[in-house]
């Protein structure tokens, strides 16, 4: 059983395109510590999926402290199949721009006792594709995108 869950999404509109990420952090119990959305510019929906996981990882060890995340079991959920596989070493990582991501992933494996990759059906992961959407339509209504 995992302490902590986090559900990752990043997207783009267009690809490359306008992007952003999306985490939901919940305690072992499903109970929220936090929901993040922000948009991260022009770039791909794979660095946008990449990065969403290594700012989910980074907030939630700033959220739960060093000590405890060494004894921390988290499960991440997300809808991309090509991340979860990809971070499990399943599939190989083709594209360049991916590698830095995944070793910035790889180390923040070290902060936590373990952490397990889960891919889920996109029903089960949309309130972080909800931040992610929320994030580029504020965005989009400013005038930031066109």
């Amino acid at each position: 059983m995992s302490d902590f869950i986090i559900y990752t999404d990043g997207g783009s509109r267009g690809n490359p395109g306008p992007a952003a990420i999306g985490f939901v952090i919940q305690d072992s119990k499903e109970r929220l510590l936090k929901e993040h959305g922000e948009v991260i510019g022009e770039t791909t929906n794979n660095v946008a999926e990449y990065k969403a996981l290594v700012a989910a990882l980074k907030k939630l060890k700033a959220l739960i402290g060093s000590d405890k995340a060494e004894n921390s079991i988290v499960e991440v959920r997300a809808d991309s199949e090509l991340l979860m596989k990809q971070v499990r070493g399943e599939y190989k990582i083709k594209e360049e721009t991916l590698i830095p991501l995944f070793i910035e992933i790889w180390n923040s494996k070290q902060d936590f006792k373990d952490i397990v990759f889960v891919h889920v059906p996109r029903e089960q992961n949309k309130k972080a594709d909800h931040m992610v959407n929320a994030a580029l339509d504020e965005e989009d209504t400013q005038g930031k995108f066109f």
